[in-house]
């Protein structure tokens, strides 16, 4: 069953795109936080970040720095929370690759924050040691 992403990109449900090419599209999120509200998904349906092409990755990246660009200039936010979540218990709340690139204000009531566990240095680097790339 195609993601309600896929249909957007095919015009099968109605979207205000506002760019695509041929890895990513964006479109403006219809719940808009704050308006310049704007998601960029790929094309191909990939469910998270890690299930990407290196292509495709970089793409979307550089299409939410494009779009950060221009919605700081068309909206003049105070800043721009650009995000992405992979799987259920990372947020990811529509099982396609997507960010968001979110204009923020000082009082949007947009809330982000985790408890800090400040592990001592030995423990950061041996956790640094178990990423083998």
């Amino acid at each position: 069953m195609p993601t309600i992403f896929e249909r957007l990109y095919r015009g099968e449900l109605p979207c205000a795109r506002v760019y695509a090419d041929d890895l990513v599209f964006a479109f403006m999120d219809a719940g808009q936080i704050n308006p310049g509200h704007v998601i960029v998904a790929s094309i191909h349906p990939y469910e998270t970040l890690m299930d990407a092409d290196e292509a495709t990755a970089a793409a979307l990246m550089g299409v939410a720095r494009r779009i950060a660009r221009a919605v700081e200039k068309a909206f003049a936010p105070a800043g721009i929370t650009v995000l992405q979540a992979n799987r259920a218990a990372g947020w990811q709340t529509v099982p396609h690759l997507h960010l968001h690139v979110l204009p923020r204000h000082a009082d949007d009531g947009v809330t982000l924050g985790w408890p800090r566990k400040n592990p001592p240095m030995e423990e950061l680097q041996a956790l640094a040691g178990r990423i083998v790339l």
